[in-house]
């Protein structure tokens, strides 16, 4: 395919590192990138309507634990990496990734908000030759059935005048050994231009690209890899509830299933899923899915399990409480983490958030420890992190291990007179005071 001029052109911009890059979102997926586009030695202009985010980059600083502050300070000296909330400047930049939320309703189906309002604002100063790619979780077909008509609206056409495509997002906050860099790059254009001018951005700044066929395909590829960790998870949760009820110590089942060289890959249990991804990307899926008269059962049942996990946490909490003769209500009960996972500060979705709401509604008095969360407001509850000594020397009724962040010291945890595990973060004690999953 002969590529027309505005095509040629974003090509050669960022070929030659003159191409403006804006980033919408500054989360866990956008400000890493931008940082990893400024480093390529692009000139970055990162937009959010979060101001104190704008104000912090613009300083210098980090709020994003895997984007060292030493990085950002050197990229806004340098004059490569800046913040604002002015969206009339997206008309200065020749490629734009959209990197916002894309949360579920009450109701269990996608939340397009966000995306819907970061390409309203594209639309107002999209201009020919511009590369647009969305890269927030959604459902096969969002980019095609909602951001081209929207794009297009004024006039110019997508694959002709702009390019447009599709790439998911694959952080995993909090894993130093795959970053931005490292983890491959899946990438799908409404056609062959928009492909191209997509995977030679990224080229610039991620060691492996991998061209789809489409915007559809590329938008699958992330639901799948996250439904499969989901279903997976539901799987060993439901296999934890059975061997509770059997008996049987299913981590060191688990462990020793894993020794198997083939056909075995090893999921754990916990108290539930978090994230802005592994909760969610699920529903998104079932939730197209049904729009075409297809029903989702075996990912839907597994959602289900996975739901029900924090109930369960509490009942082994009641367990707990009752072998020493104590109800829930009135008891003191403290949850070491809240985050979803573990040496993260991240709370979306996290289970202990459940938690919690289930232990204060049936009347114990809860508190928590994290050094990655010092305050949490959930549910009409506001909470500050108790320092982990002033929690190790409390007298509680029962302590919770919800996140095995490793700044812990489980020696001590371990040395509570009741505890329930819901990580098997207390692996190696064997005291009768401990509750596992």
């Amino acid at each position: 395919m002969t590529l027309t001029t505005p095509q040629t052109d974003i090509v050669e911009r960022i070929r030659t590192k003159q191409a403006r890059i804006g980033i919408i979102g500054l989360g866990y997926v956008g400000l890493p990138l931008a940082v990893e586009f400024a480093r390529a030695g692009f000139d970055v202009t990162g937009f959010d309507v979060d101001a104190v985010k704008n104000t912090q980059i613009n300083a210098g600083r980090s709020f994003i634990p895997d984007v060292p502050d030493a990085d950002v300070t050197a990229l806004v000296a340098a004059g490569r990496l800046r913040a604002t909330a002015d969206m009339s400047q997206l008309g200065e930049m020749d490629a734009i990734d959209i990197c916002v939320p894309t949360p579920l309703r009450k109701t269990k189906d996608p939340d397009l908000s966000y995306i819907v309002k970061a390409v309203e604002a594209v639309a107002a100063s999209l201009r020919p030759g511009q590369l647009v790619i969305l890269e927030s979780t959604t459902y096969p077909g969002t980019t095609e059935e909602v951001v081209q008509p929207m794009l297009e609206a004024g006039g110019l056409k997508a694959e002709v005048d702009f390019l447009l495509a599709f790439s998911p997002e694959r952080v995993d906050p909090g894993n130093a050994q795959h970053t931005t860099r490292t983890i491959p790059k899946v990438v799908g254009g409404l056609g062959p231009a928009s492909t191209q001018a997509a995977c030679a951005l990224y080229a610039t700044s991620v060691e492996r690209v991998i061209p789809v066929s489409s915007t559809r395909v590329a938008e699958m590829v992330k639901l799948l890899e996250n439904t499969f960790r989901a279903v997976n998870i539901g799987l060993v949760n439901e296999i934890a509830l059975m061997s509770n009820k059997m008996d049987i110590n299913v981590w060191e089942v688990i462990d020793a299933a894993g020794t198997k060289p083939f056909g075995f890959m090893p999921f754990y249990p916990g108290p539930g899923l978090g994230g802005h991804c592994i909760p969610i990307d699920p529903f998104y899926l079932s939730w197209k899915a049904r729009q075409s008269g297809f029903e989702c059962r075996f990912i839907e049942l597994a959602g289900q399990v996975n739901s029900a996990m924090p109930e369960y946490v509490v009942q082994r909490v009641s367990d707990a409480l009752n072998s020493v003769k104590k109800p829930i209500n009135g008891s003191r009960i403290h949850l070491f983490g809240v985050a979803y996972k573990k040496d993260v500060g991240d709370v979306r979705e996290s289970p202990a958030l459940d938690i919690i709401e289930l232990l204060v509604r049936r009347g114990a008095e809860v508190t928590y420890t994290d050094p990655y969360v010092p305050t949490l407001s959930h549910g009409g509850h506001d909470l500050e992190s108790v320092p982990f000594d002033r929690a190790i020397a409390s007298p509680y009724d029962c302590a919770v291990v919800a996140t095995d962040h490793r700044a812990f010291d489980y020696a001590r945890i371990a040395a509570l007179p009741l505890l329930v595990d819901t990580r098997n973060a207390l692996k190696g004690f064997a005291q009768p005071s401990i509750f596992r999953l």
